[in-house]
């Protein structure tokens, strides 16, 4: 089973004016294991960048689900919370769970949260959005 892992790379840029820029970078990778996620980082991103990257740091992503809209490239990270009924008491819980979700602006990102989880059966509230420092994203695809 995949799993999402948050891998920060650091590599050298060269900008359009000839200069060169030290970048540190995050993206989503879909990977079993975070040996995984490391090969999987250096065989995407080695067609992608020129030169040497450096892998930082790996961690386990916490995003309930993801939503890529093709008209943008900015992420957003949108908490959800909702209450769901205890089968051992009848108390109500509360649940919060993260989503990752691509838009343009924080507005465009909360239509489209309450959009993507309108099939859900139980009232829901978002309490925050933020924008990710995630670049891009890389889905598990099978050989």
């Amino acid at each position: 089973m995949n799993q999402w892992f948050i891998v920060k790379v650091k590599y050298v840029k060269q900008l359009e004016d000839g200069s060169f820029k030290r970048l540190t970078e995050s993206y989503l990778v879909a990977a079993m294991t975070f040996t995984d996620a490391e090969a999987r980082i250096y065989e995407e991103l080695g067609t992608i960048i020129r030169g040497e990257f450096h892998v930082l740091n790996i961690a386990r992503a916490d995003f309930h689900d993801i939503f890529h809209f093709e008209d943008s490239d900015v992420w957003y990270k949108c908490k959800v919370s909702y209450s769901s009924q205890c089968e051992d008491s009848d108390r109500a819980k509360k649940v919060t769970q993260n989503f990752l979700l691509s838009a343009g602006s924080v507005d465009e990102a909360f239509t489209r949260i309450k959009e993507s989880l309108s099939t859900l059966m139980v009232d829901f509230e978002v309490p925050s959005i933020s924008v990710s420092n995630i670049v891009d994203i890389f889905p598990y695809q099978e050989n």
